[in-house]
């Protein structure tokens, strides 16, 4: 009975401790977001939303929405172009996919990695998560979401949906984003990450 209890307790330790790191990344993400688009140097803003911007607004943090995933390389894909909200045509090739478990249902998502992007030093382990979900048009902005993510060392990697963003085009029109394909859609509401954006009414 006692090493029930002490294997307990530190069940929960452990647990509590991991929300702890992980709740202070979700509160960095967000701090450095709003930083983001409150400098005129970065923000996708028009002048006029600019000049009125506060804060994004974002879901409650949930670490329930922070899940380790198996990852599966896939490397024999052939590179495709992503649609887009314009004529763009980025060059993307699936990089792997990622399995998990959410509200008990099994996912596997695709995840990306921009061709173009990949010379580039500073992006030479970046890889790209697009994804829509339920919560899509309503709580959420209707074109979906993405999340930044990095080449895992290992077999595991950890997406984050407290994380998930925005396209510069729901804040801009003349920006051009990628539509996330068909099959990164999660038939569930994810109530985590970057809200709609509820633009300034033009009267105001």
């Amino acid at each position: 009975m006692f090493r029930f209890s002490f294997l307990l307790l530190f069940f929960v330790l452990n647990t509590v401790a991991q929300d702890s790191v992980a709740i202070k990344r979700i509160l960095s993400f967000q701090e450095e977001l709003n930083e983001k688009f409150s400098s005129s140097e970065t923000s996708p803003l028009t002048p006029k939303d600019l000049e009125r911007f506060k804060s994004l607004s974002f879901f409650d943090i949930n670490t329930n929405f922070c899940v380790q995933a198996t990852f599966v390389r896939t490397p024999f894909e052939t590179p495709f172009i992503m649609k887009t909200t314009t004529g763009r045509e980025p060059l993307y090739v699936k990089y792997g996919e990622a399995s998990f478990v959410l509200k008990d249902r099994k996912y596997v998502l695709s995840i990306y990695q921009n061709q173009g992007l990949k010379t580039q030093p500073e992006y030479e382990d970046y890889l790209f998560l697009p994804f829509t979900d339920l919560s899509n048009g309503e709580e959420s902005y209707a074109g979906g979401r993405f999340i930044d993510l990095k080449i895992p060392d290992g077999k595991n990697i950890v997406i984050d949906f407290n994380t998930a963003y925005n396209p510069y085009c729901a804040y801009n029109s003349r920006y051009s984003c990628p539509i996330p394909p068909a099959e990164n859609h999660v038939d569930l509401k994810i109530v985590a990450g970057v809200m709609k954006y509820n633009k300034y009414p033009e009267n105001e």
